[in-house]
């Protein structure tokens, strides 16, 4: 998965050369493999492992709350499992209620963000479009911002 999702981009941040297009990555020998893991393993560095690691599956400003994936409804904001934090998706997305707070999330791709009224998904697939959308919260100014590689 790592691959298919952005990791040949991730690795050559890390100055860590993998063969462009997931078909060339997939088809080569596990050794190859193992030596592709090995090789971004070792180039990142410790402090970027454990500044992830010490990032919160959440946060809450205001009337935002922001997480990967989304929430499960009907649990308090702050008893939600890191699990569904990341990974839920179909029971979040269908339940047409209003949540505690704004949920902010990603996880699941949309051609443009999408703004409903319990939820703002900001997952324009940056990683393969080359389109980064946030949500911008201005005191009660709030909009959409979308930057494409182009105008980056």
């Amino acid at each position: 998965l790592f691959i298919r999702f952005g990791g040949i981009q991730t690795a050559q941040s890390y100055g860590v050369a993998i063969s462009e297009g997931t078909s060339v990555w997939f088809g080569k020998a596990e050794s190859a493999v193992r030596k592709g893991h090995q090789a971004l393993v070792e180039a990142v560095p410790q402090s970027h492992i454990d500044f992830l690691r010490s990032l919160p599956f959440s946060a809450t400003f205001g009337d935002f709350f922001f997480c990967h994936a989304g929430i499960r409804p009907g649990n308090p904001l702050e008893k939600q499992s890191p699990q569904d934090l990341i990974w839920i998706r179909d029971v979040f997305h269908n339940h047409p209620d209003l949540y505690p707070k704004i949920v902010v999330h990603g996880h699941t791709p949309v051609p443009e963000a999408e703004v409903m009224a319990n939820r703002v998904n900001v997952d324009t697939l940056a990683w393969q479009s080359g389109m980064l959308s946030a949500l911008v919260v201005d005191g009660a100014d709030k909009r959409i911002l979308t930057m494409t590689i182009k105008e980056a």
